[in-house]
């Protein structure tokens, strides 16, 4: 007697992912990318302010000392570029080798710090200051050492 083996023939089982399950993960994973770019973009604007104040108080001391060593705030003329450039003339003696700032850097949305003597905001003898966000020197936004 011969035993006759036959083989059954299986199914072919679906394997992989359908096209909507995947489409269905790239949603979920868009509107979770969505809602953490969402939640971090006021974090952003905040550090921002953060640097510009820090800069500006950087920029009011580096003032003071230039105040201290040629016994006069620069004049509105020379602005910020003195505490970098020495003055020519008999006050060049003073003048602090190596200056008092390494570099004059733009406020963190790409805007020149702002120098006014006499100050008028800050009630003090000189106002210096971020534009702020839109640029524009003189309205609310403004960043500068009288908040």
């Amino acid at each position: 007697m011969a035993i006759s083996r036959t083989t059954k023939k299986r199914a072919p089982r679906d394997e992989g992912f359908s096209l909507i399950e995947l489409m269905v993960v790239v949603l979920i994973m868009g509107l979770l990318a969505t809602t953490i770019i969402m939640s971090l973009a006021p974090v952003g604007d905040q550090s921002r302010v953060t640097k510009a104040r820090s800069d500006v108080a950087a920029l009011e001391s580096a003032l003071e000392m230039y105040s201290l060593d040629m016994s006069q705030y620069p004049s509105a003329d020379m602005g910020l570029a003195a505490l970098k450039m020495v003055p020519s003339g008999p006050d060049a003696a003073s003048y602090r080798p190596g200056g008092y700032v390494k570099r004059l850097r733009k406020d963190p949305w790409g805007h020149d710090y702002q120098y006014a003597v006499p100050g008028v905001r800050s009630q003090t003898a000189f106002d210096v200051y971020s534009p702020g966000p839109d640029g524009q020197p003189g309205n609310a936004d403004d960043i500068g050492n009288w908040d």
